[in-house]
């Protein structure tokens, strides 16, 4: 009890739903949302806006609003060299309904990038969301695919290289219009 004789606060600390990632420039994103359009369209789906497309590279969850200067922090931490992603597939993942666009080939420096966050993330000893989960590059392109017995015919997609030099740290919103996205830091790929 507190010395008022009112019981203490079990409220819970406000909290943020966040995520390490990768940003496209405004240029590849315009393009992937183009085949995103024109998929769902064909499937009754729902498109990834072009202003929400990116890559995950370690999903926290929901994390105290206070541990954002110390998500920062590890974010600045990390050195990690610049690298370049070939975007160059469309696949289905059938059972969570999902199109996404990934390379075909996975530069050795974006497992590394992720390792050094993860082992970053656990050396500070604050949030660390899902350290265990296997880390699969992609970036979700279309919702609420319908169930499919067969996997259907994707587009070819030309192959596009993606410069990769910065990674950010984001805040998620979620709504019945989808996702909002808010940039809380950039961080620099350095060596």
């Amino acid at each position: 009890m507190r010395p008022e004789g009112r019981p203490e606060s079990t409220a819970k600390p406000p909290t943020a739903r966040l995520f390490f990632a990768l940003w496209p420039e405004p240029e590849l994103a315009a393009s992937l949302a183009a085949h995103a359009t024109d998929i769902a369209a064909r499937y009754h789906a729902r498109p990834m806006r072009q202003d929400t497309i990116h890559l995950t590279l370690h999903f926290l969850g929901d994390v105290a609003e206070t541990a954002l200067p110390q998500l920062v922090e590890v974010g600045a931490s990390v050195r990690a060299a610049p690298f370049v992603l070939g975007i160059d597939r469309l696949a289905v993942w059938q059972h969570n309904h999902l199109l996404w666009a990934g390379c075909q080939e996975t530069p050795a420096a974006l497992p590394e990038l992720v390792g050094k966050l993860r082992s970053a993330l656990l050396a500070a000893g604050g949030p660390v969301g899902d350290v265990g989960r296997p880390f699969v590059p992609h970036l979700t392109l279309v919702r609420k695919l319908p169930a499919m017995a067969d996997a259907f015919a994707l587009p070819q997609i030309d192959a596009t290289r993606w410069p990769c030099s910065r990674f950010v740290l984001v805040r998620s919103r979620l709504s019945a219009l989808g996702p909002d996205y808010q940039t809380i830091a950039e961080f620099p790929l350095v060596p």
